[in-house]
């Protein structure tokens, strides 16, 4: 079959491997769509992966073409959502219901081969059966929106706050879509980026700018999330929080990234500062809500491309350009 390699650092191809064969309670999956994600660009840079080459690949969904033989959940020709998480539910962290921050943690895409590509294993637990409604070339959308919901379950917030979100690519307007339905007061998004600041105004927010000193909220915002992972954001963001305040630290950073903090302020306006990591159950969840229509696909998804361009849609999406980017295989 043909599948996205990223073969060293730097690099990545299209080329053909072998077709993959479910273990007994394991299913392959037909990719319809897959998409691409920060994560992808740290594994193109030598972070996350453990080694190379690998399949990339963790936002993902298909039909069903072969089942493992200790399978009974689903058979041949269901359409199924695919979440990548992969843990060892013995470590401390699962046994305590931290699996997103198991000790072996794992993730089809990232540490075994994953869903750009044309066929995919996964573990049958992983997979979610699609609606009729629902198309599955959009579906791959489910993954990151279960990242996103697992940020509001993280953060409990409260009725009538004042949101300001750093970054308006995907998953900044994924969480500004949920802050709309989780009762904010009002939700304002940054972004350097005017074609995707358009996209926000288009989804409805209160208020986008450039820069954070455009905005008229003088005492702050009560939430503020970075879903840039870029440390001048990072460190703007830390610095808009209203007394009583939250900071999540949603986007993905490079390892090597550094902001400075003010203990004092955080002690004195009891500030808090917390992240969240990618999926915690919570892909169930967005799976129901993307079929309730919380995301129009035609938004958010802004280029499909052949899998054969997979390169090139990586240096795309590198840039900037366009929202959420999905190959086809």
């Amino acid at each position: 079959m043909k599948a996205a390699v990223i073969e060293s650092v730097g690099r990545a191809v299209v080329s053909e491997v072998p077709d993959p064969t479910p273990g007994p309670r394991e299913v392959v999956v037909e990719v319809a769509a897959c998409g691409l994600c920060g994560t992808d660009l740290h594994i193109l840079q030598g972070e996350f992966a453990p080694k190379l080459p690998i399949v990339p690949g963790h936002e993902f969904a298909g039909e069903v073409v072969g089942v493992g033989t200790q399978v009974t959940e689903l058979s041949v020709g269901d359409r199924v959502a695919v979440d990548p998480s992969l843990y060892c539910y013995e470590c401390r962290y699962c046994r305590t219901g931290h699996n997103n921050l198991c000790e072996r943690w794992a993730a089809i895409g990232v540490t075994t081969a994953g869903g750009a590509a044309q066929f995919a294993v996964a573990p049958v637990a992983n997979c979610v059966k699609l609606p009729e409604h629902v198309r599955t070339e959009d579906a791959a959308l489910i993954e990151p929106l279960s990242c996103a919901v697992r940020g509001y379950d993280v953060l409990k917030s409260q009725l009538g706050a004042h949101v300001l979100i750093y970054g308006s690519g995907t998953m900044g307007l994924m969480m500004l879509e949920l802050a709309k339905r989780t009762g904010a007061a009002s939700v304002e998004v940054v972004d350097v980026n005017p074609a995707r600041l358009e996209t926000a105004r288009r989804l409805g927010v209160a208020g986008s700018a450039a820069n954070a000193d455009e905005l008229d909220r003088p005492q702050g915002w009560d939430l503020v999330v970075d879903a840039t992972g870029n440390a001048a954001a990072i460190q703007d963001g830390l610095g808009r929080v209203a007394k009583a305040g939250t900071f999540l630290q949603f986007g993905v950073a490079d390892y090597a990234t550094r902001v400075t903090i003010d203990p004092y302020r955080i002690y004195n306006q009891e500030i808090t500062i917390t992240g969240s990591m990618a999926v915690l159950h919570s892909f169930e969840r967005a799976a129901e809500l993307f079929a309730t229509g919380v995301l129009d696909p035609a938004v958010f998804i802004s280029d499909r491309l052949p899998l054969t361009d997979y390169p090139r849609a990586l240096e795309q999406f590198a840039a900037g350009v366009g929202r959420k980017i999905v190959v086809v295989p």
